[in-house]
């Protein structure tokens, strides 16, 4: 059976996006420019979200000290042993808010990323309080001749949850920002967390309605994962009963009670993670690419005979 985005896999994949969009392969390179975050900072608070430890996900030649140039080279050269080699590379700017700073400033790195001769495009993590239309003009304009993507980390669509997790915006701020760049034609990403102490199975389950009302192109899932030395993972050794942590197969099953209501149309670029062992407390599902969850999840909902989309109304 071929569904209706095109092939035969039962939920929209991230490959199958760059297959059509780009013609072929390509391979994200991590990116740390350096930049912070306003509830960092002071703007909007201080101490950051608490569940972020940005180093856990974070490759070592991640290092602001070094140019971009060399991020770039060494994120090729680091890919090209660990993966099958990709013909052209994405550089991804993933740590902290990438768009949180003047637009000279910004015009400078993302200028330096995209002269790269390997580079076909750029896909920028950050907040939707750290962009406005002045920056999201420029973006458009990179668009013309390049490929860029907006990521925005949303994490919930609940304000209560929101103020728990010290965001310091709301997600009224998320859907104006997302409504912002889709009215420029960007590519748009944006990320959840599933599985925030307070948040039931049927809160996760009514979020999907709300996702799916947003322009989004890509959209990331991670489970719930604890890390040394944040103040959420203190709150886990205070208070272990506040929070739910499901085994793969189990968190498998309930994702998929989230795919199958999301729009076919929405691109999944993933839908777990596990960072190394060393930053976390909790649970462990192992190391597990991502390759192998994608397989997995393919499988699962070949076994139950759904797919993605298929109780969305």
């Amino acid at each position: 059976m071929t569904y209706e985005w095109g092939d035969d896999r039962r939920f929209n994949s991230y490959s199958r996006y760059f297959r059509e969009t780009m013609g072929g392969r390509v391979q994200k390179v991590a990116i740390n420019a350096g930049f912070t975050c306003p509830n960092r900072d002071g703007t909007v608070g201080v101490g950051g979200c608490t569940f972020c430890n940005n180093e856990a996900f974070t490759p070592s030649y991640c290092q602001p000290s070094k140019s971009i140039t060399q991020q770039i080279d060494e994120g090729i050269e680091f890919h090209s042993r660990r993966y099958r080699k990709a013909g052209r590379y994405l550089a991804y700017f993933q740590s902290f808010s990438n768009t949180y700073a003047p637009l000279d400033t910004l015009l400078g790195i993302y200028g330096e990323a995209l002269a790269h001769p390997q580079v076909a495009g750029i896909v920028v993590g950050t907040r939707p309080d750290c962009v406005d239309e002045e920056k999201l003009d420029w973006f458009a304009s990179l668009a013309r001749d390049h490929y860029v993507a907006i990521e925005y980390g949303i994490e919930s669509t609940y304000d209560a949850t929101l103020r728990v997790i010290n965001r310091g915006h709301d997600f009224a701020t998320a859907r104006r920002a997302v409504e912002m760049t889709a009215e420029r034609g960007l590519h748009i990403g944006a990320h959840f967390i599933l599985g925030f102490p307070g948040e039931t199975d049927g809160m996760l389950l009514a979020q999907a309605d709300t996702i799916n009302s947003l322009p989004l192109t890509t959209v990331k899932f991670h489970q719930l994962q604890l890390f040394r030395g944040t103040p959420m993972a203190e709150e886990w050794e205070r208070a272990p009963e506040r929070f739910v942590f499901r085994g793969m197969e189990e968190y498998i099953d309930f994702f998929i009670d989230i795919l199958r209501r999301l729009r076919p149309t929405l691109v999944i670029e993933r839908f777990a993670g596990e960072a190394p062992p060393r930053h976390r407390v909790g649970s462990d599902w192992g190391l597990v690419r991502n390759e192998e969850l994608a397989a997995r999840l393919d499988r699962r909902l070949s076994e139950l005979g759904v797919w993605q989309g298929d109780l969305c109304v």
